[in-house]
């Protein structure tokens, strides 16, 4: 059943394909749908049978490596967090399959489109079943991989090709720090192999192990955990390692769901919670980690409130939320940061779908200031968009209900300040800012797209038609994910029924248990992210509904810390300036000077072309006058003479 669940998507792929040819568009489509959708309902029977019924197991396959002492084999590793993984991939994953039935209609290339998405899912299930590092960093390959194919799907168009380019150069950046990483590791421990290594983590002679560098001694287990970290910076889109995560709109929206909400953006934050017995003996690293997710947030949360298209807003929300599931696992709450990526999944790939149904609904409109006026046109999204929206925002009422985001973003922040450490609390002030910033341009999404007067073109307008059901279906789960998901899932991920949950996939040490700190907390604490929600619906109702001019007034009275926001930090201005145009400068150097003028100038090139003249010369005396070649012997014989006479 492990073995179905992770490679029942490659079989849909490789026959999508493959065959798409010959099986057509529709068999394609059907043979992806069911593969993903059969893989979830096996990930549904694991989940149960390893979480709830205690039966966790590796299932081995093949030897992948045997070379010397070096051995790593092809196993499923099947614990709690495997199966939550299974399930947010494959669940969300079938939904987008789903949705893109509808979505994908009118494009001529449906076969190849659905047999990469289910390369994409394939590459993630391997990378959660991992059994060991190798093994791990194919999946983390395999996604990249599949990702520069989705992105630049429709690559005849520039803009797609550019952004495929930057999300695969951008993100080898951080595999560099991965591959050291686990270099580092190997080095330490002598073995890739995840049980080996967890069982020596803690051994004072490797959590005290040290090496030279620069004259210094430096901790083994700190720099390894910092090089992983680096690695998944760049996978999840951490401040520094951002800048591809937005231009990843270009691809088609689906593809904008199933990266933001269950893939490539989540494996970051799941190889920090699989290292976490590692992480565990590095508190170094355990700070770098927090402080950087802090900063993500907010920095994230900053830009999402000042952008117009509709897609752009929603994929800073990712970033920012990362960045909540990041710090959380910095300050060791490694089970919050899995419980906010589960409810992450499903509300943030519903307001992705929903904004697909919005842009399909206007004929392929994007910026929000030509939307508005839309609620009576598409009230089925209007409903979706909003519950997403409550979703993300956090909202709930304390001691009552909330929505998904309500439980698992709030206990995020709740531990950033149990850890009672100057970078917990700097985490918790900067989360409870972007909770408000989060809740402000969650709903300013929400008024400037559906109401308001309509911005759009009155032939636009015209023909303004509800999404179909294979479209609105598949929402319409998510969207009960995103209602119903924290509630279910607290006691268990967070909860009174934590530690029989989690079992041994997670390693918390008693002295950083902030989970358990989290709970007793003074009320004020609890309640100021839940007020940042209520805050934030208020200031974009009166913004964008009461006194719609006044955004932009205050934009033109704080012009240089607007031009910031909208610019995106000026991030990627700094690094173009930076990296982008030395290296085109060095590389035309290097191709005009290098290649051309000494490579080409004295090279096989150079040598040709002096042949090629001194044969254009010589030919010259072919004229083929009798006269002429016994004036040319007469000369060589008068040459030869003196030659000789001279040698003697």
């Amino acid at each position: 059943m492990e073995f179905a669940a992770v490679f029942l998507p490659l079989l849909g792929c490789i026959v999508a394909g493959l065959f798409g040819s010959r099986i057509g568009d529709r068999g394609a489509m059907a043979v992806t749908c069911i593969g993903v959708n059969v893989a979830f309902l096996i990930s549904i029977w694991l989940f149960i049978d390893v979480a709830i019924l205690e039966n966790p197991r590796t299932v081995g396959l093949f030897t992948f490596l045997d070379s010397g002492g070096f051995e790593a084999d092809w196993a499923l590793r099947v614990d709690t967090l495997t199966t939550i993984m299974l399930l947010v991939v494959n669940g969300v994953s079938g939904m987008v399959h789903i949705y893109s039935i509808g979505y994908m209609e009118h494009d001529p290339n449906k076969a190849r489109f659905f047999a990469f998405l289910s390369l994409f899912t394939f590459a993630m299930l391997l990378l959660v079943t991992a059994d060991n590092l190798i093994q791990l960093f194919v999946g983390w390959e395999g996604v990249g991989l599949a990702s520069y194919l989705l992105i630049g799907f429709w690559h005849e168009r520039d803009s797609a090709r550019a952004a495929a380019v930057k999300a695969f150069v951008v993100n080898r950046i951080g595999d560099f720090g991965f591959i050291l990483g686990i270099i580092a590791i190997f080095l330490l421990y002598d073995s890739v192999r995840f049980e080996t290594i967890f069982a020596l983590a803690g051994e004072p002679e490797y959590t005290a192990a040290t090496f030279s560098f620069l004259g210094m001694e430096v901790n083994h287990l700190t720099t390894a955990c910092l090089l992983l970290f680096i690695g998944a910076m760049g996978k999840s889109a951490q401040l520094g390692l951002h800048t591809w995560l937005p231009d990843a709109m270009e691809g088609p929206t689906p593809v904008s769901a199933l990266i933001h909400a269950a893939t490539m953006v989540t494996a970051g934050v799941f190889l920090v919670c699989r290292m976490s017995p590692l992480f565990e003996y590095a508190p170094t690293a355990l700070m770098v980690v927090t402080i950087v997710g802090a900063l993500t947030a907010i920095v994230a949360a900053t830009i999402g409130l000042t952008q117009f298209d509709i897609k752009r807003v929603i994929a800073y929300s990712t970033m920012s939320q990362l960045g909540y599931m990041f710090f959380a696992a910095g300050v060791s709450a490694y089970s919050a940061a899995m419980f906010h990526l589960a409810t992450h999944a499903a509300f943030k790939a519903l307001l992705f779908l929903g904004a697909g149904s919005v842009i399909h609904a206007l004929a392929g409109e994007q910026d929000m200031r030509k939307m508005g006026g839309l609620w009576r046109h598409i009230p089925w999204t209007y409903g979706m968009m909003w519950i997403g929206s409550l979703a993300l925002a956090g909202i709930g009422i304390y001691g009552v209900f909330g929505f998904a985001g309500y439980y698992s973003k709030d206990i995020v922040i709740e531990a950033a300040f149990a850890a009672h450490t100057w970078d917990g609390m700097l985490a918790y002030w900067l989360g409870v800012t972007a909770a408000l910033l989060t809740s402000i341009y969650s709903f300013r999404l929400i008024f400037l797209t559906f109401h308001r007067q309509p911005r759009a073109d009155e032939h636009v307008m015209s023909h303004v038609h509800e999404s179909p059901w294979s479209m609105l279906g598949p929402c319409a789960v998510l969207a009960v994910g995103a209602v119903f998901l924290g509630a279910i899932g607290y006691e268990a991920f967070v909860g009174e029924y934590r530690e029989a949950f989690w079992q041994e996939s997670l390693l918390v040490r008693q002295v950083h248990d902030t989970i358990e700190a989290a709970h007793h907390l003074p009320l004020w604490v609890k309640l100021l992210p839940v007020l940042m929600g209520f805050a934030g619906l208020a200031v974009a109702y009166v913004g964008y509904m009461v006194e719609p001019g006044l955004p932009g007034r205050i934009a033109a009275a704080a012009r240089p810390v607007y031009a910031l926001f909208f610019n995106k930090w000026y991030f990627d201005e700094l690094y173009r300036w930076m990296f982008v145009r030395p290296t085109h400068v060095l590389g035309r150097g290097l191709w005009q000077t290098g290649d051309m003028a000494i490579i080409d100038g004295f090279g096989p090139d150079g040598i040709a072309r002096a042949s090629r003249g001194l044969a254009r010369r010589f030919s010259r005396f072919q004229t083929g006058y009798v006269y002429h070649y016994a004036f040319a012997m007469l000369v060589g014989i008068v040459v030869f003479v003196t030659w000789y006479l001279y040698a003697i």
